[in-house]
């Protein structure tokens, strides 16, 4: 895998502004889109700290989580008893890929495939930093483009570091939570970032019940991953904006 998922720069960026300028915010995309009660996009960090073993561990958190009793109840419990979700990878500025396109998940069966296309996807070679900002642009050029609409939108984003590359991830941000979607973080702790969880608190999440969750060992990952996926699909809030596991 190289370069090429998404644009270069601000490559992402001039696309959800032109978005922005044609009316085309919300979802909107497709004539007659499918109703669900949540679009939510899982935007994950494939860059070069996370290593293969990580990779493995952040892949099947999400199988364990789609899967998970509580979560399928969330799922089923809203007014269309269904929910649609992406798994996008993101590393450096022109290295996103929508690795999992949009599926529509009702019952454990569904939530099942969805998660074995996660395990089965090949790893993304792509170092050289974070491109935050360029992920987040496309995940919401992703949901205006998907042929869902959803009652709630939420991209749900992880990853190990601030943005280093691509664009300014606070004008990405103030530009998608201004479309009424809510951007979640999961902060994957290192021991040279301590303050990690607040870095994406006040740069990169925002929206109607925005929320942090610290992921603070390996061990502890698969819960985050879980007890974010309930937290997003049932439309709460953790404890307090700084939980951590």
């Amino acid at each position: 895998m190289g370069r090429g998922y998404g644009g270069r720069g601000f490559g992402c960026v001039a696309v959800f502004l032109l978005s922005l300028s044609l009316g085309l915010t919300g979802p909107v995309a497709a004539a007659d889109p499918t109703p669900v009660d949540l679009e939510l996009a899982f935007v994950v960090d494939a860059s070069g700290s996370i290593d293969e073993d990580e990779t493995k561990l952040q892949r099947q958190g999400y199988l364990d989580a789609l899967r998970n009793n509580r979560v399928l109840e969330a799922v089923t419990g809203g007014l269309h008893n269904a929910i649609a979700v992406a798994y996008i990878e993101f590393a450096a500025d022109g290295c996103e890929r929508l690795s999992v396109p949009w599926t529509r998940i009702h019952d454990k069966a569904s939530a099942e495939a969805f998660g074995a296309k996660i395990l089965a996807q090949p790893l993304m070679f792509c170092p050289g930093g974070n491109a935050v900002g360029d992920a987040l642009a496309f995940a919401a050029t992703s949901i205006e483009k998907n042929t869902f609409k959803g009652i709630r939108r939420v991209i749900d984003i992880s990853g190990d570091g601030p943005n280093t590359l691509g664009s300014p991830v606070e004008l990405v941000r103030d530009l998608i939570v201004a479309t009424g979607t809510t951007i979640n973080g999961l902060v994957i702790e290192r021991p040279f970032m301590p303050d990690l969880d607040a870095y994406f608190r006040g740069n990169v999440t925002g929206g109607p019940g925005s929320f942090v969750i610290k992921a603070e060992s390996r061990k502890t990952f698969a819960q985050a991953i879980l007890k974010k996926m309930i937290l997003e699909i049932a439309g709460k809030q953790p404890d307090t904006t700084a939980s951590a596991l």
